[in-house]
């Protein structure tokens, strides 16, 4: 296939640079641009060609932690806080296409961005954030994956997460027979939560008048419910689906050229949309289930995902029960390989560390199993809603260190060329980080008081300042006093 010309006019739409250093291998380099884009056909054929790594980053957003957040949501406040998924869902869409632009354009996933935008000492304070909630993020996913097995098959927890480890490697063995593999498991795993929910809503019934009330209707009842807010944030908008979502659009053959980035953009933008579309009927469903049921016959402090399976039963009958246990399963097993993916992204991203794949896949699979056993094992498995809602508060204290770089990176012309943000995406996008950066810090008001919060903020400035004015001058000496010797 010919390249095709490129006219001086389109040359300046694209990226001139602007990083600090070079990478040294492109991100998932096993599967990087394996995927080829059809030559002939119509926009349906490229755009099913492109489809699929929307899907690959919605399942983040329908995972065990949603659950969580959403069981305890939807038991204790009814359909109040259906908004809070309305506007998660908007942001998370927002930022996944700009995610997407940034690994189409730049060729960079964001934690290769991060690495060769920012001094060291951030970088590696970035990555060591990104693995904690990461590692928050595999603990509601195995937890899920493990009571799903639980309600299904009897299987102790312990047993569930190790189970769960070791099919998410076989899962994820699958790549090398092709990317595409992977994302079929994955479409097929979405569709049955989604069919499992459509069922089970329709045999709940809820009140549609209620459900319109709580998508407009802004409220949070009481100092608990911004708790639970917060933790359906930090489930919505994921922080380890920004560093995937850069990554794995990169595993088309996209032409490098205006038009072709240009379509790419759209077609991709396309694939989030309706992927998370997907994902907002799943968690709204979630909710409303909850509120139907468990909020409506007085059960308002479900505290275990056993006990909302067991609930369901008697209200609902056994085929409902059932539902919620296969989508519980599929939910944590489709989010697992999506989790474990990310773990390698950040990973390579950010370290350039070049070791087997299967290898880095164990690493990462590891450092979520143990943390799970552990509190699994300290808490009995009991309060499961609790550590879910846990998690994901964890997630949403970890979100602002990734999406205002995004905003840095997809807002610089030399970076992105012709594809940097506009003046007015600038604008809603900024807003939105500040809105959850304000937000998370109300919430640790809240929490630990003003003190801790101001120690916080003191130690955070303190050391972006001492990078600013000291790290920069002393490599800088160091690198002097070399030359000169």
């Amino acid at each position: 296939m010919s390249t095709p010309e490129i006219t001086a006019e389109e040359l300046e739409q694209l990226p001139t640079g602007g990083w600090r250093n070079p990478v040294r291998q492109p991100s998932l380099p096993d599967v990087h641009r394996s995927i080829a884009m059809p030559d002939k056909g119509g926009l349906l054929r490229r755009f099913f060609a492109v489809a699929g790594p929307g899907y690959m980053v919605s399942v983040g957003y329908m995972d065990p932690g949603n659950w969580g957040t959403d069981l305890a949501g939807g038991a204790r406040y009814g359909y109040a806080l259906l908004w809070v998924i309305l506007a998660s869902s908007l942001m998370a869409v927002l930022l996944q296409t700009l995610c997407a632009r940034l690994g189409l354009v730049t060729g960079k996933d964001l934690a290769q961005a991060c690495r060769e935008y920012f001094p060291k000492p951030v970088s590696v304070a970035l990555w060591l954030l990104c693995e904690i909630a990461i590692i928050a993020c595999d603990l509601a996913e195995v937890i899920g994956s493990a009571v799903g097995l639980n309600l299904l098959f009897g299987i102790p927890l312990l047993a569930g997460v190790l189970i769960t480890g070791l099919d998410v490697l076989l899962l994820l063995g699958l790549m090398r027979f092709g990317f595409r593999k992977v994302e079929a498991i994955v479409i097929v795993l979405v569709a049955t939560i989604a069919a499992c929910f459509a069922a089970e809503i329709m045999m709940a019934r809820p009140d549609w008048a209620g459900v319109a009330g709580g998508l407009v209707r802004p409220t949070l009842p009481d100092k608990q419910a911004l708790f639970i807010a917060l933790g359906i944030l930090g489930a919505t908008v994921m922080p380890h689906n920004l560093y995937l979502h850069s990554a794995i659009v990169q595993t088309r053959a996209t032409e490098k050229t205006p038009k072709g980035l240009k379509e790419a953009i759209g077609l991709n933008t396309a694939d989030t949309i309706i992927a998370l579309g997907a994902a907002f009927f799943v968690n709204a469903a979630i909710l409303v289930l909850s509120a139907s049921v468990f909020h409506a016959a007085g059960h308002t402090d479900v505290a275990e995902l056993q006990e909302a399976h067991r609930l369901l039963s008697p209200i609902l009958g056994g085929a409902a029960a059932t539902a919620f246990a296969v989508a519980l399963l599929a939910s944590g097993q489709s989010s697992t390989i999506t989790g474990t993916l990310a773990g390698q992204i950040v990973m390579e991203g950010f370290l350039q560390i070049r070791i087997a794949p299967w290898l880095r896949r164990l690493v990462t699979r590891s450092l979520a199993i143990i943390p799970a056993m552990l509190l699994i094992g300290a808490s009995g498995g009991k309060d499961t809603v609790g550590l879910l809602v846990l998690s994901q508060v964890v997630l949403s204290m970890q979100l602002s260190f990734a999406i205002f770089p995004l905003m840095l990176f997809t807002s610089d012309r030399r970076r992105m060329g012709g594809y940097v943000n506009p003046l007015w995406l600038k604008v809603m996008g900024y807003a939105v980080c500040v809105v959850i950066a304000a937000l998370n810090i109300y919430l640790l008001y809240q929490t630990v008081g003003v003190l801790w919060v101001g120690v916080g903020i003191v130690l955070v400035a303190g050391f972006f300042a001492w990078v600013k004015l000291f790290y920069k001058a002393s490599t800088e000496n160091a690198s002097t006093a070399a030359e000169s010797a």
